[in-house]
């Protein structure tokens, strides 16, 4: 038989991240796309004690108690590239309320179209584990899983290389024009002599 008190102690980092209280606030979730990976933002709107915060992957950003005026806009930055992002907090009737979330000024469905536009988003599997390979076409930076990789441009016939490392996997950006005006560039990427296929976020 066990001595003294069997109830278990927590210490402060052990205790759960989330407390019930917070999860009765939750109003709204988004998962946003950016360069240096898929980031979760939630958002808690205490209508009766006016309290806003907002997370983002987990981590509290803004936390504001007391808001006598229930409706306005909450901005904070996301991602490595510090990206602007606002939620608005609208009354829609009543004590219903309605909240949209901003990335860099546009609506999160613009903001997406656009960079689906402007980026070019790969997905593979090396030695077990999943990378996650994105090209900012204006800059011609690439990331992975979170980081900007270190870069080596190289003109070749029809085109151009990027080149970089992952994990000891030789892998280029190959950059060649589509011969049609609306199509523009075509960029693929190649690991390993081998073509990885795109996807769509």
């Amino acid at each position: 038989m066990a001595s003294g008190d069997d109830s278990p102690i927590f210490e402060d980092d052990e205790s759960p991240p989330y407390s019930l209280e917070k999860m009765t606030d939750l109003v709204a979730v988004w998962d946003v796309a950016l360069s240096d990976g898929v980031h979760k933002i939630e958002f808690e709107h205490g209508t009766t004690s006016g309290k806003r915060v907002v997370y983002v992957d987990g981590k509290e950003e803004v936390r504001r108690e007391w808001m006598f005026k229930l409706v306005g806009k909450e901005t904070f930055c996301v991602g490595a590239a510090k990206t602007k992002a606002t939620i608005n907090i609208d009354a829609v009737s009543g004590f219903a309320y309605e909240y949209t979330l901003e990335i860099n000024g546009k609506s999160l469905k613009k903001y997406m179209e656009n960079r689906s536009k402007t980026t070019n988003t790969w997905v593979l599997h090396l030695d077990g584990e999943d990378f996650r390979v994105v090209l900012e076409k204006d800059t011609m930076d690439v990331w992975c899983n979170g980081k900007k990789m270190e870069t080596a441009g190289e003109f070749v016939d029809d085109g151009t290389e990027t080149h970089f490392s992952i994990a000891n996997h030789d892998c280029y950006i190959k950059a060649v024009s589509s011969g049609k005006r609306k199509e523009g560039i075509i960029h693929t990427l190649i690991v390993d002599n081998r073509e990885i296929s795109e996807i769509l976020e």
